[in-house]
């Protein structure tokens, strides 16, 4: 019990300090944004699961009812090898602290998405008042739009069943038909996958936990490589030269060339689309994602060690 409980402290403790900072170094996530994102997530898979694990096994160790019904399915012999009734005295302070996490947690998720629906739904009824119909010269095989009439260029996507994708007129006069065809393919990106999950999620652990690397890493990269992810799939269809025109052109006006911190991104990503940077090889790409993918499980294995050590 109690090593398992320092275990999981230290998994919990190193993804969650040194290993977002040595990421955020790293070069390769700017090549390779959609397996950047993957590493990410399950990065924070670890730590909440390190988190959850350890709550359950200190709560089975403090609460008789909590172990009655999380070991309830095992045999006696598989229950005696977690030691649960030499617990440290430590193990009921560690439960209340990851009891009070875990609720602060559900809170600001739940803060976020609440949130996020209302500003959507304002979004929506904002746009349906002040959106004419679609031009009859605009192909019809770009999908469905919300042209919103407007002189500022602009185009984005709304979340939501089915996702909205809203360009301006001034947009439509500004860009050119290739150029179009990439912003709307950037903006199908992130639809497609799902982004607005990634962001809502990454944005509420940051909120509630400010102080915690890890999640505040991981809001920062998050917002910054799923604008990459969408720049490749826009690139890999319409050209990266395209598209670097079409966010110049968009972006123009917002300063897309400037200095200032605020635009960087902006530049960041021109400079990507004219110069792309080499990618991962397959093998690299594939062992990179493979590797992310079994970090999430050390927690489960500590956690289930002893259990199957019994069985054995």
């Amino acid at each position: 019990m109690t090593v398992c409980l320092l275990l999981l402290s230290v998994v919990a403790l190193t993804a969650a300090v040194p290993a977002p900072r040595a990421l955020t170094r790293a070069a390769w996530p700017e090549r390779e944004p959609v397996v950047g994102l993957w590493v990410w997530q399950c990065l924070v898979a670890t730590v909440l699961l390190c988190c959850l694990a350890a709550l359950l096994l200190g709560a089975a160790a403090v609460f008789q009812t909590v172990r009655d019904q999380v070991f309830a399915p095992a045999p006696p012999h598989v229950t005696a090898a977690y030691d649960l009734s030499a617990a440290p005295h430590w193990a009921a302070a560690l439960t209340l602290l990851l009891a009070c996490g875990a609720a602060w947690t559900t809170a600001m998720l739940t803060r976020e998405l609440v949130e996020a629906r209302r500003r959507r739904t304002q979004a929506r009824a904002h746009l349906r008042e002040r959106a004419p119909d679609l031009p009859a010269g605009l192909p019809a095989a770009r999908g469905p739009l919300l042209v919103l009439e407007d002189e500022y260029p602009d185009a984005w996507w709304l979340p939501g069943h089915p996702p909205q994708l809203v360009v301006t007129t001034g947009a439509l006069h500004r860009l050119t038909d290739h150029q179009l065809d990439a912003v709307l393919t950037h903006e199908r990106g992130h639809a497609r996958a799902h982004h607005d999950w990634l962001l809502h999620l990454s944005t509420a652990l940051a909120t509630g936990f400010p102080r915690v690397p890890l999640f505040a890493h991981f809001c920062e990269q998050t917002r910054r490589l799923v604008e990459l992810a969408a720049d490749d799939t826009a690139s890999r269809r319409c050209g990266h030269l395209t598209t670097a025109l079409a966010l110049i052109e968009l972006n123009q006006h917002r300063g897309v060339l400037s200095c200032a911190s605020s635009h960087r991104l902006l530049g960041e990503r021109v400079d990507r689309l004219l110069q792309p940077p080499p990618r991962l090889g397959r093998r690299h790409r594939a062992l990179t994602t493979t590797v992310a993918a079994l970090v999430p499980l050390v927690p489960l294995l500590i956690t289930f060690a002893p259990g199957l050590t019994a069985l054995g």
